[in-house]
């Protein structure tokens, strides 16, 4: 894996509980993907910019990820993001066109609360950009595809395909 990097946004993945206010607050020091590096003992590239919940995300946080991602040298990108505007962010990278292969993952229950989804989704995600062609996509809940061909259905609080 070190030729992938992941870069780390905030969303839900992040979340930890604040016992002073109660709050599910961003946690900016990467302790979710720490704890998976060690389970699996394997090395990592990783950074974290950005650290907000996806709702909150603006074009300006748009665009500062995707000059973090134009920069890098990096050709394999996995994006931690919230799942909220995770499509906003993908089609912003995607109308881009950075010559590189990009998937976003993110979870939909924070892994500090249950380990399984948010290991899944970046399991899934490692695991197929591996021989992935440049482009970006989407990986969650055991879907994963182009941006433009998963959508996170509210009814259901899963994402899937669309035909």
């Amino acid at each position: 894996m070190q030729d992938i990097l992941i870069l780390s946004t905030g969303g839900t993945f992040n979340k930890i509980y604040n016992p002073i206010n109660g709050n599910l607050d961003i946690d900016s020091s990467n302790k979710a993907l720490k704890k998976i590096q060690k389970h699996w003992l394997s090395n990592f590239n990783y950074d974290s910019i950005i650290n907000k919940d996806s709702l909150e995300f603006t074009n300006q946080d748009r665009e500062t990820l995707k000059e973090y991602i134009k920069k890098s040298s990096y050709k394999k990108i996995v994006v931690i993001h919230g799942t909220d505007t995770m499509h906003l962010s993908a089609k912003y990278l995607a109308d881009a066109n950075l010559k590189k292969a990009i998937i976003f993952t993110g979870a939909m229950t924070p892994f500090s609360i249950d380990t399984i989804e948010a290991t899944a989704n970046l399991a899934q995600a490692l695991g197929y950009i591996k021989n992935t062609k440049d482009g970006v996509y989407i990986s969650m809940n055991g879907v994963v595809d182009e941006y433009t061909k998963v959508i996170k259905n509210r009814q259901l609080g899963k994402f899937e395909l669309i035909n």
